[in-house]
């Protein structure tokens, strides 16, 4: 499968929007580099006019290049830099020198197409949470899985179970790979793009670092599947979009609890009623 890559010279204070505004019409992952922002999309999902609209109403231009499956990993190997969340969790790819020493648990992912290194804002908060939680033992679903980060991280903080699902092929492929290079055992990958399916009282965290519209399309199906006094994780959202967040989480008995902050984007900590 080839994607698309469009390049966008945009200014700092918009950029974290536009990516928001990307990831809705399925852009899966994004690269900053001084004033660029590069996004990328599957080739049968691109829509000019869909891009053209939204650049064009910032007064923005982008450029495009197609990007076959076979040269993904030169792509990301010459930009994938690794990242150290404190000294909580270092992530790096297998070419990297190893970060043991300089954290308590290191992941190395190969991360392909996949939306998650650790490196967006997003992510990282994420794992600014999970730090002060208690996974031992615990069942932990992971919702957009995508690199699979956040599932391997819940096995190493020592949950007894973690399922996992994407609605991307290409990105359980990758995720698949990745748990298996961390010896992630106790993680679970398959497709797909709904929660309907899932018994409701499953899991004790529920993590799902996605899109605004997404979360509040699932919000009753996360609460559904939590079980009672469970933690619900959210993330890809704006600061300006934490008010719709809590209300709708509200609504389906769900109180927040903690938060991460980094730039202009939030992670949220629910507790299920």
């Amino acid at each position: 499968m080839s994607h698309i890559a469009i390049t966008i010279s945009a200014p700092s204070e918009i950029k974290d929007i536009l990516i928001a505004q990307l990831a809705d019409v399925g852009y899966e992952g994004f690269e900053e580099n001084g004033d660029q922002l590069i996004a990328y999309i599957p080739e049968e999902q691109f829509d000019e006019n869909t891009i053209t609209g939204m650049l064009g109403s910032h007064g923005l231009d982008y450029t495009k290049e197609t990007i076959a499956q076979a040269n993904w990993n030169a792509v990301w190997e010459s930009n994938f830099q690794p990242v150290l969340v404190d000294d909580f969790c270092g992530i790096r790819a297998g070419f990297h020198a190893s970060l043991q020493g300089q954290v308590k648990h290191e992941i190395v992912i190969t991360p392909k197409m996949s939306f998650g290194t650790g490196h967006h804002a997003t992510t990282y908060s994420v794992i600014k949470l999970m730090e002060g939680m208690d996974f031992k033992g615990k069942r932990v679903f992971d919702f957009g899985t995508g690199t699979g980060i956040l599932a391997i991280l819940a096995e190493k903080l020592g949950a007894a179970r973690i399922d996992a699902i994407d609605n991307d092929t290409w990105a359980v492929e990758n995720a698949l790979e990745n748990a298996d290079a961390n010896g992630a055992g106790a993680v679970n990958i398959w497709r797909e793009d709904h929660l309907e399916s899932l018994e409701g009282g499953s899991y004790d965290i529920v993590l799902a670092n996605i899109n605004r519209n997404i979360l509040l399309a699932n919000m009753n199906h996360m609460k559904r599947i939590l079980k009672m006094h469970g933690i619900l994780v959210l993330s890809g959202i704006l600061q300006i979009d934490e008010p719709a967040i809590v209300k709708a989480a509200g609504e389906n008995g769900l109180a927040l609890d903690k938060k991460a902050e980094r730039e202009h984007w939030l992670a949220l900590s629910f507790t299920a009623g």
